[in-house]
């Protein structure tokens, strides 16, 4: 006879199978009493499992719909193809669960059976990726999203805009998605510094099994929006948008630029870019008022391209 608490987890399986089981038929398949099943589905029911019953002859049970939901229960089967799966949703294959994927993968990939990895591995290849995602190894991502949620420091091998590869020692803090790519943002042990890092430039993550603490962590968004949106940039610009936060935000992505109100009716823009004159036409296409802060010579770029259209309209 099963223990109690492997035969909660059978009826659980047993209960998702099918969408009405008797008294009798759950008693035979568990080799217990009408009663204990009883017993066992009042236990069920105080872990927030929504067990429906009906009484009588022709009465049984069946799993409803609950205020939240409960633990699962799954085969095999059913965790591979959960696994992949997610492995897709995180990759980006399906436009904004990218982050919730990736942290059910990696609680999914922390109980995963080790002679199940393969399988999920071997069939994740055969799943389509959106084609406009820069491509992130599944493995390393489920490997640093466990390290930073075990707070371990982590080595990996990473190769930078310049290409030059180097060997890094980071304690992981979080994992922002973009939209188009992964970071990691991490505490540099060797450059004592917060610095952001693409997880498709980065490989062989390796947990230390170091156990770390932070005190007073920065904002991980807007840290990697600062290093994507300015910082590798030539030229770096701050322009007050007269418009407010909420509609800028439907233009301007963090990938592009960060937003911080002013007042109610203008946002502080502070975006980068490597030519001065692409900046000035995408200022243009805002279609709202604005003024150049800095640098000076976005404003004599603004100029040379409003002369420029207005030469092209006496045409």
């Amino acid at each position: 006879m099963l223990s109690s608490s492997a035969r909660l987890l059978q009826l659980t399986a047993l209960l998702g199978t099918r969408p009405w089981w008797s008294g009798a038929e759950l008693a035979e398949r568990l080799d217990v009493t009408e009663r204990t099943v009883r017993r066992d589905i009042a236990r069920l029911r105080t872990l927030d499992y929504p067990v429906e019953s009906v009484p009588g002859v022709f009465g049984g049970y069946r799993l409803g719909v609950g205020g939240r939901l409960p633990p699962l229960v799954l085969d095999h089967e059913e965790a591979v193809a959960v696994a992949v799966c997610l492995r897709a949703g995180a990759a980006g294959s399906v436009a904004g669960v990218e982050e919730a994927a990736a942290r059910a993968l990696t609680k999914l990939e922390q109980v995963l059976p080790a002679r199940l990895r393969p399988q999920v591995s071997a069939l994740a290849t055969a799943v389509p990726l959106r084609g406009d995602t820069t491509a992130v190894d599944p493995d390393a991502l489920v490997a640093v999203a466990m390290a930073c949620r075990a707070s371990e420091r982590l080595r990996f091998d990473y190769v930078n805009r310049d290409e030059v590869t180097s060997r890094r020692h980071v304690e992981p803090y979080r994992l922002v998605h973009t939209g188009r790519r992964w970071y990691l943002v991490a505490r540099d042990l060797d450059r004592d510094d917060w610095r952001t890092f693409r997880l498709d430039r980065l490989t062989r993550p390796r947990a230390t099994f170091e156990r770390f603490s932070f005190d007073n962590p920065p904002d991980a968004a807007t840290l990697v929006s600062r290093a994507i949106s300015t910082a590798p940039y030539r030229h770096q610009a701050s322009v007050l948008l007269d418009a407010p936060q909420s509609e800028v935000a439907q233009l301007i992505p963090p990938t592009v630029g960060q937003l911080r109100a002013e007042g109610e009716d203008q946002t502080l823009l502070t975006t980068g870019a490597d030519r001065l004159d692409v900046l000035a036409a995408h200022l243009a296409l805002l279609g709202c008022s604005f003024v150049v802060l800095e640098p000076p010579e976005l404003r004599a770029a603004l100029l040379d391209l409003a002369e420029r259209l207005r030469r092209a309209a006496e045409v």
